[in-house]
């Protein structure tokens, strides 16, 4: 299926397996990009020697294009993006909107840039500073979402900008795929659906908690980071839900010594990137404190798997899940099921 998004990337098929942080390396990239569609690599996660060594093992195991997504907001972001240009990456995306410089860097080095966006006026500025393409993700993503519907939001954004839109937040299957064809999109962007595959490093333990809840137990809470997060309903939501601000302060500064000793970033670097997340938002200190929660936090499920001790983000499209293909017969299904509802649409004739 050829599509404005297929020809921009140079992949087979019109589908992108997200960048989820812990859950999106080598393992699930190289997968993805050999089945035909775009894997995309989580960076915000590693240290810079970690991404380097990341993309490399991921060109050893494909020849496909494949992209790397990056916090446009960190503190290295500039140093990151010289790694995805020096190692040659063909697509760069962001989680949230990249600078114009940033953008313009990437775009000299022939990177493609497509920033993920959670409203149309973020889609037309990205677009303005040359942005090639735009996710768009509705409030049945996982992690970080919005409150506008998908299928609000991705028309909005197909009317106001004039480049390749892919559509995310609640597609697991074909029938998504022909629909977001349907409102004008190029292509849907995947996460939880590729989380819950063979081909993903999450632990069996946390991919049975996934395949069990049904689309109720996927909730949205402040409590994490003081920011709107969608992830699966669990004792340690319920628990965070409950806790007194002391008690959660006491526990963000736990994680972010933690997380530091990790990342290898400093305690300034980490106070920088903990404002960023601020976006104009109303956070006070003490939220922005809290975010240094949700690296550890997603780790001790995604990596470690402790359901009893981290976060499970999630898109909604989890309760509808109900098994664990490898990721080429995942990409063969949503193909074939997407090519027989358009040999089923063109049979309907208008009424006359």
């Amino acid at each position: 299926m050829e599509t404005a998004l297929t020809r921009l990337v140079g992949v087979r098929h019109p589908i992108v397996q997200t960048g989820m942080g812990w859950v999106a390396g080598p393992r699930l990239v190289s997968a993805t990009a050999n089945a035909g569609a775009l894997g995309v690599l989580a960076s915000a996660t590693m240290t810079l020697d970690q991404l380097r060594a990341a993309v490399r093992e991921v060109k050893a195991r494909t020849d496909a294009p494949f992209g790397v997504n990056l916090r446009a907001d960190a503190a290295d972001a500039g140093e990151r993006v010289r790694i995805v240009v020096d190692e040659g990456v063909r697509v760069a995306s962001f989680a949230l909107a990249p600078s114009r410089e940033l953008i313009a860097e990437l775009k000299a080095a022939g990177v493609v840039v497509i920033p993920s966006v959670g409203a149309r006026r973020h889609a037309e500025k990205v677009v303005a500073w040359g942005a090639d393409a735009v996710i768009v993700q509705g409030g049945e993503g996982g992690g970080h979402t919005g409150e506008v519907a998908t299928t609000v939001l991705l028309p909005q954004v197909v009317d106001a900008v004039d480049v390749p839109v892919v559509a995310a937040g609640g597609f697991f299957d074909g029938r998504g795929l022909v629909a977001a064809l349907a409102y004008g999109a190029a292509g849907v962007a995947m996460g939880t659906r590729f989380l819950l595959t063979s081909d993903s490093p999450v632990p069996d333990a946390v991919k049975a908690r996934y395949l069990a809840a049904a689309v109720r137990d996927v909730v949205v809470t402040r409590a994490v980071d003081g920011l709107p997060h969608r992830m699966l309903r669990s004792e340690l939501v319920g628990a965070l839900e409950d806790a007194g601000r002391a008690r959660a302060l006491l526990r963000a500064v736990r994680h972010a010594a933690a997380f530091r000793r990790l990342s290898g970033l400093t305690w300034g670097q980490m106070v920088r990137d903990g404002l960023a997340l601020r976006h104009g938002k109303d956070l006070s200190f003490s939220q922005v404190l809290l975010a240094a929660n949700t690296p550890m936090l997603l780790r001790s499920a995604m990596v470690e798997g402790r359901t009893d001790a981290g976060v499970m983000a999630s898109g909604q499209a989890a309760g509808v899940i109900g098994d664990l293909p490898s990721c080429a017969e995942l990409v063969e299904r949503v193909m074939r099921e997407a090519a027989d509802r358009l040999t089923a649409l063109s049979t309907v004739r208008p009424a006359r």
